[in-house]
This record gives C-alpha cells, sequence and structure tokens, in this order.
C-alpha cells in the first residue's frame, strides 16, 4: 500500500519529503523556463543585459539580518550574508540586487571570530564552502556517523544533500567564506530535531 505523497508545504519543520530519487522535492524550474531567464529581455541592449549580470562588492552590503533570528537566540550564531547570485538559503524572500539565479546561488558569508553556523541540513541540495579567509572547522553527520575537516584559505568542501553540516570559526579573526547552493531556490534547511533552533520561528 503505498502512501500518498506530502505537501511539502505543510510537512511539519523538520519532517523531510523524499522524492524517488532520495531527495526532498526541489523546487527548481523547468529547464527552458530556466533558460528563457538568462535571455535578453525584448528592448534590452547588450550593454544593459550585461550590466545586469554583474553584482560588484561595492554595489552591496553585508545583511546581518539574514540570519537574526538564530543570533537573538544565541549571540555565537551571528554572521551576515552578502548576495551576489540569488538569495541562497538563509530563507530570504527576495533581493532585486542579485544576479537572477538560474541554477545556483551565490553569496559570501562573515563569520566573527569563536561564532558558528549551527548544524542544518538542506536535502535538495549540495552546499560548498569555500573559505577565502581564516580558518574554519566543519563537521558533517549523517545516521549516526561523524566527520570533521578544517578548512583554510581557499580550502573547500562540497556537502550532498542529506547531510547534517555546521561551521564553526576557529581562528582569532573573521573569516570569510563563498557559500554556494546548487538550485536557483533552495528550500529553507531545517536543523537537527534536538536542536532548540528547530522550535524557533524566523
Amino acid at each position: 500500500m503505498s502512501s500518498s505523497p506530502i505537501d511539502i508545504h505543510q510537512a511539519a519543520a523538520n519532517q523531510p519529503v523524499f522524492n524517488e530519487v532520495g531527495l526532498m522535492d526541489a523546487r527548481i524550474p523547468e529547464e527552458s523556463s530556466i533558460q528563457r531567464s538568462m535571455l535578453r529581455d525584448p528592448g534590452q541592449s547588450f550593454a544593459q543585459w550585461m550590466q545586469s549580470r554583474i553584482a560588484t562588492r561595492s554595489s552591496r552590503q553585508y545583511d546581518w539580518d539574514a540570519l537574526k533570528f538564530q543570533a537573538d537566540f544565541d549571540p555565537k550564531y551571528r554572521r551576515a550574508q552578502m548576495r551576489y547570485v540569488g538569495t541562497g538559503g538563509t530563507g530570504v524572500a527576495k533581493d532585486q540586487n542579485t544576479v537572477p539565479s538560474a541554477h545556483f546561488t551565490f553569496s559570501t558569508m562573515v563569520i566573527p571570530a569563536g561564532n558558528i553556523g549551527p548544524s542544518h541540513i538542506h536535502y535538495d541540495v549540495e552546499e560548498i564552502f569555500f573559505v577565502i579567509r581564516g580558518s574554519m572547522k566543519v563537521v558533517c553527520e549523517k545516521d549516526g556517523e561523524r566527520f570533521e575537516a578544517i578548512l583554510g584559505e581557499r580550502d573547500l568542501i562540497s556537502v550532498p544533500p542529506g547531510v547534517y553540516r555546521e561551521e564553526q570559526n576557529i581562528g582569532d579573526e573573521d573569516a570569510l567564506m563563498c557559500v554556494m547552493l546548487g538550485s536557483p531556490k533552495p528550500i529553507t534547511p531545517t536543523y537537527p530535531p534536538d536542536s532548540p533552533l528547530a522550535k524557533i520561528k524566523r
């Protein structure tokens, strides 16, 4: 007897919904729609089109409020996101000051010394952390198994879907990382069921 699929929007906060390939149902548009979104708009000059594909450092600022609900719970979770392509996985609904996301999102994240990106899971996408500055410990867990790695300048880890990940700044200065998620609009991540963050409303 097969059960009917669960509506992802009605599922409990930490209840994963899997599809036939074992991933939570991703919110990925049809490829034809993605391709159309990357084309030049009618009446748009080539220069305007190319300019719309640029996101300069000087035209954006760090968003310390994207994950403020975590920092309000415990200051050790305070960190900031600077978005370049799409809005990433922080739960920010939209940002008109980014390059439109077609196949992935790209942002940078500042993590103050001693602070933590709490354990969370993306069921629908891989997540890449690329350390630009600082020293980060990344802790990954799945089905009772645990893995830790220390990443320094220009080191990278790609965390597969369905694996919990936590990032800890173990250095004496602010760390800076690039973060990429493999979907134009990732599903907002969830926390381990025993995490106090699992019970907090955004």
